[in-house]
C-alpha cells in the first residue's frame, strides 16, 4: 500500500492534495475520481451510529438511521468490564459496516474534571487509568470490523462554556498525569485510525495548531499512526493547523482551507514534504477503509438490542438497599411513579443523539418481569419538560403509593439539564421531583429510587428512600435492563467511575470552574476526583469504586512476587476473592497504589488495575495484576520523563477507593538518579536527604557553622533545639554566612559548593 501511495502523491497537483486536507461535505471525505481515491463517510456516535438520512438537516441531529442505542459511556464506564465494552464496540463496527460508515466518532476519553460538565455522560471516568482502559477496549473492538474511531477530544477539553475558545492553562506533571495519561493507554494499546482535536486552546495555543500536542507527544513519543482531524469548526487557521500536525479538517470548509494551505505552499511558509506527509496518512485511512469494507453487510438488530440490555445491566449502580429493600419480590402490590418511567431519558443531548432501533417501555417491563401475582400502578408525578411542582400530580401519586407496598420511584436530569454545548449550573434535580420524593415519603417508607442521569447529583433526600438505583443513561434496553436488577433476575455489580460529591462546592475544580473570560487555570493539579476527595479526607457521598451487590465477597492471601524490585522490573500482586453469599454475582477488584513517603505532593493512592470477576455461591478465584514501571512513577517535569522515587509503596486492594480491604508493601528501587547541582540557593535540608552528597555535607556544614547559634542548637535541649533544626531545613547555603560571624565567607562559600558538585560527578561517572 505504501508504495502505492507514493506513486499517487507522485502524480498529485498542489491542489488536489490541499483538497484532500478537507471535508468533502459535513459527513465525507473527498476522494480524487481520476485517480482512483474513493470518497468516504464519517459519522458520529460513541454509544450508537448517527448516520443521516439522505435528504435530512446537514447536521444529522435530526433525522437519522435507525441504530442500537447503547448506554453512554458514563454508564459503561461503571461497567469495569474490558470485554463486554469491547462486545458493545464490535456490535457498533457490524452497524457501520451495513451502513458504509468507514469511521465513527469516539469514544471521547476526556476527563470529568467537574460534575457540571454538559457533556460528562459522553466521558467515562474521573481517573485516567479507568478511561483510557475503556477507551482502548471500545477502539479494538469497533476497529475489529473493519470501521475506524476518532478519539476524542484531544485534549484538555473538560467543559462546554466557551469551548471553541477557552484557553486551558495545565501544568506539564498535571497534563501528562491526568488529562493526556487518558489518551495515551489507548493510543498506544490500539491505535485507533483516527484522533480528533479539541476545540480549546492549550496553554495558550489552539489545539488545532499545537505541534507539542499533535507531532511531539501524539505522533513522535506516543506512535501514533493515523491521522488528526479537527473537531467540527475546530480549526483556527488552516496552513498553521496542518503545518502543526492537524490533516484534516471538517466539516468542508467550501474551498476557504484548501486556499490557505495552497498560498502557504506557494509563498513558502509550508513545504510541501509536510503537505505530502499529512496526504500520505489520509490515503493510508482511506484504503485501509476500502480494503476491510464488507460488501453487503447486515446485522441482527435482535441480538444487538439484547447486548444493549445486557450493558445496561452491566453498567448500573446500586448505591443504597437498606433493610434488603432489594431485589423486590414478585407479589403484592407496586407503584410505579415518575414520568421518566414512560417518557425515559436514556441517552444524552447533542451530537450523539441515536435514533433507536426499537425502545423498551419500562412500565411494561416492570409488568413482565414482576409477572401476574404482581398488580402495578403507575403515577405521572411531574412534568419532565418543566421544573414547576404540579400539586395536583403529587396527590394523585401519593394516593397511588400509599395503597402499595413498595414505590419505584424514577428521577433524574431532564435533557435540558445537560447536553453537548452548556455546561450544568449546579447539581440538583428539578424541584419537583424533590419534592416529588419527599411527599411520597410521607405516605410509604419503602421507596426505590432509580436515577436516569449522566452525570452526579446532589441527594438531599436520600435519608427518605430505601433503595437507590444509579440507571445512568441506560440506552434502548432500559426498562429491562431495570426490571431485571429490581427483581432480582440479574444482580448489580455496576460500580461508579466517578465521586459524587456531598454538595458541589466539595469538588476540587469548584473555585477555578469555568475560569474567567477565555481562560481557565487547572490550578486543582493532579488532585481530580477521588484523588482530592481521599488525600484532603473529604466525605463524598458515594466514593469512586462503589457499588453494592445481592451477595458479599470475602478477600484473602494478597501476595506479591516480591518485596523488593527495581523499577524496571515487573510486579505480580494476586488476590483471593470468594462469593460468601447466596447468589451469584460479579465484583470489581481494584488495585491501588500509595506512594509511603514522597519528595513531591501525591494522591493519597492511585487506582492502578482492575478486574471484574464472576463467582457462584461459595466460589473462590485468584485474581492477577502485573504492575510495571508507570504503576509507581509520577511525571517529573525536569526529566520530562516518567520518575520513581526509590521507597516504599503500599500495594492496595479493595471494593472502592475508600473501602481497602487488604495491603501489602514493596520497596521500590529507582535505576534513575534525578540531576541535582547545588548552588547557594540549596536549602540544607535538600542536602541532607541527598545520598550522593549528605555525608560531606554533613562534614562541611558542622564546620561552616562554626560560632553560629546553629552549632550552640545541637548542645541544646527541647523546644529550642528543635526551633532551630527547623531553621536550618530550609535555609538557603547563602544565609549561613550571616550567622557565622565573618567565619564563613563567600569563599569558603563558593569552595563548599563546588565540593559537593565535584563529587557528584565523580560518582556519575564511576
Amino acid at each position: 500500500m505504501t508504495n502505492n501511495i507514493k506513486a499517487l502523491l507522485s502524480q498529485m497537483t498542489l491542489e488536489e492534495k490541499a483538497d484532500l486536507c478537507s471535508g468533502k461535505d459535513f459527513w465525507n471525505l473527498k476522494g480524487i475520481e481520476r485517480l482512483g481515491i474513493p470518497s468516504i463517510m464519517v459519522t458520529d456516535g460513541p454509544h450508537g451510529l448517527r448516520k443521516q438520512n439522505l435528504g435530512a438537516d446537514h447536521l444529522g441531529l435530526f433525522d437519522s438511521v435507525p441504530a442500537t442505542c447503547f448506554p453512554s459511556a458514563a454508564g459503561m464506564a461503571s461497567s469495569w468490564d474490558r470485554k463486554l465494552i469491547q462486545k458493545v464496540g464490535v456490535a457498533l463496527g457490524e452497524e457501520c459496516q451495513a451502513e458504509d460508515v468507514a469511521v465513527l466518532l469516539g469514544p471521547g476519553a476526556n476527563i470529568k474534571r467537574s460534575p457540571l460538565c454538559g457533556r460528562n455522560f459522553e466521558y467515562f471516568s474521573e481517573d485516567p487509568y479507568l478511561s483510557s482502559e475503556m477507551a482502548a477496549n471500545h477502539i479494538k473492538g469497533v476497529q475489529s470490523q473493519g470501521v475506524g474511531t476518532s478519539l476524542k477530544h484531544f485534549a484538555a477539553n473538560n467543559q462546554e462554556h466557551r469551548r471553541m475558545s477557552t484557553d486551558a492553562i495545565v501544568d506539564d506533571r498535571t497534563f501528562r498525569e491526568i488529562y493526556l495519561a487518558s489518551f495515551e493507554g489507548a493510543v498506544k494499546q490500539s491505535q485507533p485510525w483516527t484522533v480528533m482535536c479539541s476545540y480549546n486552546k492549550v496553554n495558550g495555543e489552539f489545539a488545532s495548531e499545537n505541534n507539542y500536542l499533535l507531532n511531539e507527544i501524539l505522533k513522535e513519543e506516543w506512535g501514533f499512526e493515523g491521522f488528526v482531524v479537527s473537531d467540527w469548526g475546530a480549526v483556527n487557521e488552516r496552513d498553521v493547523a496542518l503545518a502543526n500536525g492537524l490533516e484534516l479538517e471538517m466539516p468542508a470548509s467550501k474551498g476557504i482551507g484548501e486556499n490557505k494551505v495552497i498560498e502557504a505552499v506557494q509563498n513558502g511558509t509550508l513545504s510541501e514534504e509536510k503537505l505530502d506527509a499529512a496526504v500520505e496518512r489520509i490515503l493510508r485511512i482511506i484504503f485501509k477503509a476500502v480494503e476491510e469494507k464488507k460488501e453487503n453487510a447486515t446485522y441482527d438488530k435482535e441480538a444487538h438490542h439484547q447486548l444493549a440490555r445486557e450493558t445496561a445491566r452491566e453498567s448500573m449502580v446500586l448505591l443504597k438497599n437498606k433493610d434488603s429493600i432489594l431485589p423486590l419480590k414478585k407479589e403484592g402490590n407496586i407503584a410505579v411513579i415518575g414520568e421518566f418511567a414512560k417518557a425515559p431519558r436514556y441517552q444524552g443531548g447533542g451530537s450523539s443523539h441515536i435514533k433507536p432501533t426499537k425502545l423498551e417501555n419500562i412500565v411494561e417491563e416492570i409488568e413482565k418481569t414482576a409477572g401476574e401475582s404482581v398488580n402495578v400502578t403507575y403515577a405521572q408525578g411531574y412534568y419532565r419538560d418543566k421544573d414547576a411542582i404540579d400539586e395536583d400530580l403529587i396527590e394523585e401519586a401519593k394516593v397511588v403509593a400509599s395503597h402499595a407496598d413498595t414505590v419505584i420511584l424514577f428521577a433524574g436530569l431532564p435533557d435540558r439539564y445537560e447536553s453537548e454545548g452548556y455546561d450544568r449550573e449546579h447539581l440538583h434535580i428539578p424541584e419537583n421531583q424533590k419534592r416529588l420524593i419527599e411527599a411520597i415519603a410521607d405516605v410509604n417508607p419503602n421507596i426505590v429510587v432509580v436515577l436516569s442521569n449522566g452525570s452526579p447529583i446532589e441527594m438531599p433526600w436520600l435519608d427518605k428512600v430505601k433503595g437507590l438505583l444509579e440507571g445512568y443513561l441506560g440506552g434502548q434496553a432500559l426498562g429491562g435492563a431495570i426490571a431485571d436488577i429490581l427483581f432480582g433476575d440479574a444482580n448489580p455489580s455496576g460500580k461508579l467511575a466517578e465521586t459524587f460529591p456531598k454538595q458541589l462546592s466539595d469538588n476540587p475544580s469548584y473555585l477555578f470552574f469555568p475560569g474567567d473570560g477565555d481562560r481557565v487555570e487547572y490550578r486543582e493539579g493532579i488532585f481530580v476526583g477521588y484523588r482530592y476527595y481521599d488525600t484532603k479526607n473529604v466525605e463524598p457521598l458515594f466514593p469512586f469504586g462503589y457499588g453494592l451487590s445481592y451477595t458479599t465477597f470475602e478477600y484473602s492471601n494478597l501476595t506479591v512476587s516480591s518485596n523488593e524490585i527495581k523499577d524496571t522490573d515487573s510486579l505480580t500482586v494476586t488476590v483471593n476473592v470468594k462469593n460468601t453469599g447466596a447468589v451469584a454475582g460479579k465484583e470489581v477488584v481494584q488495585l491501588y497504589v500509595r506512594d509511603v513517603e514522597s519528595s513531591v505532593s501525591r494522591p493519597n493512592k492511585e487506582i492502578k488495575g482492575f478486574e471484574k470477576v464472576e463467582l457462584q455461591p461459595g466460589e473462590e478465584k485468584t485474581t492477577s495484576f502485573i504492575l510495571d514501571k508507570r504503576s509507581f512513577a509520577y511525571y517529573n517535569t525536569e526529566l520530562k520523563d516518567w520518575h520513581v522515587e526509590s521507597g516504599e509503596f503500599e500495594i492496595l486492594v479493595g471494593k472502592s477507593s475508600k473501602e481497602i480491604v487488604l495491603t501489602e508493601k514493596v520497596l521500590v528501587e529507582s535505576t534513575v538518579e534525578l540531576p541535582f547541582t547545588v548552588n547557594r540557593n540549596t536549602t540544607v535540608g535538600d542536602l541532607l536527604v541527598n545520598p550522593k552528597v549528605a555525608p560531606l555535607a554533613k562534614e562541611l556544614l558542622v564546620k561552616a557553622q562554626e560560632g553560629s547559634p546553629f552549632a550552640a542548637a545541637g548542645e541544646e535541649q527541647g523546644d529550642f533545639s528543635e526551633m532551630m533544626e527547623a531553621m536550618m531545613k530550609y535555609m538557603p547555603l547563602r544565609a549561613l554566612s550571616n550567622f557565622s560571624d565573618g567565619n564563613f565567607t563567600e569563599e569558603k562559600l563558593q569552595d563548599m559548593i563546588q565540593q559537593l558538585n565535584d563529587i557528584q560527578k565523580k560518582q556519575v561517572t564511576n
